[in-house]
């Protein structure tokens, strides 16, 4: 049974530093009330769409892709101040109708970053009548245009708005009509019917929400006060009454809104007329360019012919052993579709070593690929090694190669910006991640709005193990004098409790350190960008796991510093000495190398240098290859505790 009341209007961690919940607890919440469809509806931006879609499939729930877009009074590229209207902006709610609408929604929320963004990511009416079909609009909160001339009194303005809006979505248009107690709010409920009445526009009754639970207000409110750098006694910060601001029973709304016929109704109603899916599963890989020599547009038999050209040489001896692996493999990849991929990364990594970047051999599943070693792509022998293909690509989990290529960390850019020549600048781009409230950060972040000591909160932090997995709770079990932080007094039962609660939620957006995805056009038309205001970077407003299940193409442009340093010390031994290393082929044997590993002298060695592994090498002795290749196999969570084992097996104890 469909449920009558439907939450519109969502916030999640992702409309960063303003909401007290994660995906999944909003989902949860929604879930618990037996409700069965929930729209998100974040700040300017689209960053939870593809969380917020699998969680709620996920729950047996029907979601709604949505935005609270910042629509500017004037132009969206005028950026300064309007007098007597600050910086000249309204709310506006926009939820996605079907595929027309996705993509609409995804272009304005990009415009909004890229062309329009001050202080807010801003789009204008006239962007509005270019993108608004497929898409339902719904008048905001107070700051919406409507409901801030209705607070103000201003009944012809609030009409003239109205009616503009409902011109720009016509049939697609809602009045909203929120009361979290705010007295502002109530004033405007007089004149939204009136308007309703007069011009036959519906009102839907919408909740603001926030966080979760009614008992979260507190912590959303120390979260507001971080997002706007403010200590929670200060007494001239922004102050409402933020309990109201939770997700409300379908009881609850009814009660509310009682006196606003059909506003109940319209929240079902508009849900009934969204139905949209987002598209994943489909590859969408870009195009590469085959030169016309080859007289052919078939990326399988380009593949195959640089395959077996470059096989003989990298082969002596091209055997059966050696063409049946080629031909498996070449199978495979044609099955699954993806020599477009390895023609992409093969050319990339051919400018790199023409240019004289230096790039590295290869890491990863990556190199079992012999398609991978014979183009260039990796420098390791999988058959040498006995290195397994299906750990790479496998028909029976269909999924796109991930190749992590490391470049030397001065070269990067040259290749991410070769890229962009390549296949056009509105095509790439470098993928947004999400710093989170860690255990230890979360406790510093509550305890400063909390305005207590830092010398205090920074010891109570330090009580938390160093490890990357730890929770506040995991630290509790852990640490005895930790867990009885809370019974000292109540700012000390505060900090906990608030911090236990926005724990793992999202507190910035930032650049991937190596991420790169490739589209084969616009990439507005697959995803929404993000442009960030302090630096000017642009990525895309879904991270590596969304992006993987959009079909795009991401890879990892890893900056390696020792690759620099490799690089510059040839070229100082050359100047100096006039003696030329070829680092591709240095002889693998070679006794003082060892023995350099065995003393445990690999102080800036690549994944060779920390503590841990230095002791390690001393114990084993490594007297070959394959021993160093077993160590670092080892020197991981997990395998690590048979680390002594293998010692002992090579000692022949």
């Amino acid at each position: 049974m469909s449920s009558e009341f439907v939450h519109l209007h969502n916030h999640t961690d992702y409309s960063l530093l303003d909401a007290a919940q994660s995906v999944e607890m909003l989902c949860d919440r929604v879930e618990e009330l037996k409700m069965d469809t929930i729209a998100i509806t974040e700040h300017g931006n689209l960053f939870s769409m593809i969380p917020f879609y699998k969680h709620a499939i996920k729950k047996g729930i029907k979601p709604i892709i949505g935005c609270e877009l910042y629509v500017a009074m004037e132009s969206h590229k005028k950026k300064e101040r309007i007098p007597g209207k600050g910086l000249g902006y309204h709310h506006l709610v926009l939820l996605v109708q079907n595929e027309l609408g996705y993509r609409n929604l995804m272009k304005l929320v990009s415009i909004g970053y890229l062309n329009g963004f001050y202080y807010k990511p801003r789009v204008d009416k006239e962007l509005l009548k270019r993108y608004n079909q497929g898409l339902i609009a719904t008048s905001g909160c107070l700051k919406g245009e409507i409901n801030e001339y209705a607070y103000l009194g201003e009944y012809e303005n609030a009409k003239k708005a109205a009616i503009e809006y409902s011109e720009i979505f016509p049939d697609r248009f809602f009045l909203e009509v929120q009361d979290h107690n705010i007295s502002e709010e109530k004033a405007t409920h007089p004149i939204i019917k009136k308007l309703s009445h007069e011009l036959n526009l519906p009102m839907v009754a919408t909740n603001d929400c926030h966080y979760a639970k009614c008992e979260h207000w507190e912590a959303h409110d120390i979260l507001f006060c971080l997002g706007t750098q403010k200590k929670r006694d200060d007494t001239n910060r922004l102050s409402y009454e933020p309990e109201q601001f939770y997700i409300k029973s379908q009881d609850e709304m009814h009660q509310k809104f009682s006196s606003f016929p059909g506003a109940i109704e319209n929240t079902r109603k508009i849900a009934d007329m969204c139905d949209f899916k987002i598209p994943m599963g489909k590859l969408h890989l870009p195009r590469f360019p085959i030169p016309k020599e080859y007289k052919t547009d078939d990326p399988d038999k380009y593949l195959r012919i640089i395959c077996e050209k470059n096989i003989i040489i990298k082969y002596n001896n091209v055997n059966s052993k050696v063409i049946n692996r080629l031909n498996f493999e070449l199978n495979v990849i044609k099955k699954m579709g993806f020599a477009g991929y390895f023609l992409i990364v093969m050319d990339f990594i051919d400018y790199a070593k023409a240019n004289d970047i230096p790039v590295g051999p290869g890491r990863g599943s990556a190199v079992g690929s012999i398609v991978s070693y014979v183009t260039g792509i990796t420098d390791i022998d999988p058959l040498r090694y006995n290195l397994l293909f299906e750990r790479f690509l496998n028909p029976d989990r269909i999924s796109m190669p991930d190749i992590d290529i490391d470049f030397c960390i001065e070269g990067r850019q040259s290749v991410i910006d070769y890229i962009k020549t390549r296949y056009g600048d509105e095509s790439v781009s470098q993928i947004i991640t999400f710093g989170r409230m860690k255990a230890k950060s979360v406790l510093r972040d509550v305890g400063r709005v909390l305005d207590m000591p830092y010398d205090q909160v920074d010891r109570i932090a330090k009580l938390i193990p160093d490890d990357l997995k730890i929770t506040l709770d995991k630290a509790f079990k852990k640490n005895k004098e930790f867990s009885e932080i809370k019974n000292i007094d109540q700012t000390h039962e505060n900090l906990i409790e608030y911090s236990r609660i926005l724990e793992g939620l999202n507190r910035h957006a930032s650049v991937h350190a190596a991420g790169v995805v490739i589209a084969p056009g616009d990439l507005t038309n697959y995803i929404p960008l993000y442009k960030s205001a302090s630096t000017g970077d642009v990525t895309s407003q879904v991270d590596m796991n969304g992006l993987e299940d959009l079909g795009l193409l991401k890879m990892d442009f890893l900056g390696l510093r020792t690759l620099t340093v490799i690089d510059k010390t040839e070229k100082m031994i050359l100047k100096n000495h006039n003696i030329k290393i070829d680092i591709e082929n240095l002889e693998l044997n070679d006794e003082k190398t060892y023995k350099l590993f065995s003393k445990g002298q690999t102080v800036g060695i690549f994944q060779f240098e920390s503590g841990g592994m230095r002791e390690h090498l001393k114990n084993l002795q490594p007297s070959c290859l394959e021993d160093l290749i077993a160590m670092n196999a080892l020197y991981r969570p997990g395998p690590m505790e048979n680390i002594p084992e293998f010692i002992n097996r090579k000692k022949g104890v």
